[in-house]
């Protein structure tokens, strides 16, 4: 067994093995310490990973989808990275095993690498869902953008018109800044620096009515 981890076709499964133990003893240390390391793991997400700030220059696209089919911010990312490091190198060196076994050779490490990263994603899927559910829903502040539905937004470019939205900034129930385009729900000019509700979602932002 210890051959098969430390062998160079494997070394990127060990090394993802390590980093997950690693992580688990310093997150040991910082418990003891009376902390965490969920907090210096999420600066490196975006406030709202799954339903980012709409704006034009970064509409809503393919990695929301992806993030948002792998659990990605519904739960804290150091726990998402322990089930993430934990399968993924657990799933290389299966496969490797079986392999190994049966023809007595290993899978190059440029063929396996890329293919249990493919691979292994229904399995972070399904572990990282698991834990949601086991994880009280108050250990991140990650919110989706519906629940922005109802609340004062600032228009801070632009007018808004119908099919001609404008940019506004609205804060959430944590007091996080997210920046929306809106429009208005009816045939009216919503002018920069009036305060709007947001009412309901379209395609690219809000709708919103006069506050």
């Amino acid at each position: 067994m210890w051959e098969l981890f430390t062998h160079p076709s494997n070394i990127v499964f060990s090394i993802s093995l390590s980093l997950m133990l690693m992580f688990a003893a310093l997150e040991c240390i910082l418990l003891l310490l009376g902390g965490g390391s969920q907090h210096m793991f999420e600066q490196f997400l975006p406030d709202d990973p799954l339903h980012p700030e709409i704006s034009p220059d970064h509409p809503p696209g393919v990695f929301s989808k992806v993030f948002d089919w792998l659990y990605l911010g519904r739960l804290p990312l150091f726990i998402w990275l322990i089930i993430f490091l934990t399968s993924y190198g657990l799933s290389g060196l299966l496969i490797q095993g079986i392999f190994e076994r049966l023809t007595s050779q290993l899978f190059s490490v440029w063929l396996i690498s890329p293919a249990c990263l493919f691979l292994c994603m229904p399995v972070v899927r399904f572990l990282a869902k698991a834990a949601s559910k086991l994880l009280p829903e108050d250990e991140t502040s990650a919110i989706h953008s519906d629940e922005l539905i109802g609340r004062t937004a600032t228009i801070i470019l632009g007018d808004a018109r119908v099919n001609s939205p404008a940019q506004a900034r609205v804060q959430d129930q944590y007091g996080q800044t997210h920046y929306v385009l809106v429009e208005p729900e009816s045939n009216q000019t919503l002018n920069q620096g009036q305060d709007v509700v947001l009412t309901q979602k379209t395609k690219n932002g809000f709708q919103a009515i006069e506050l």
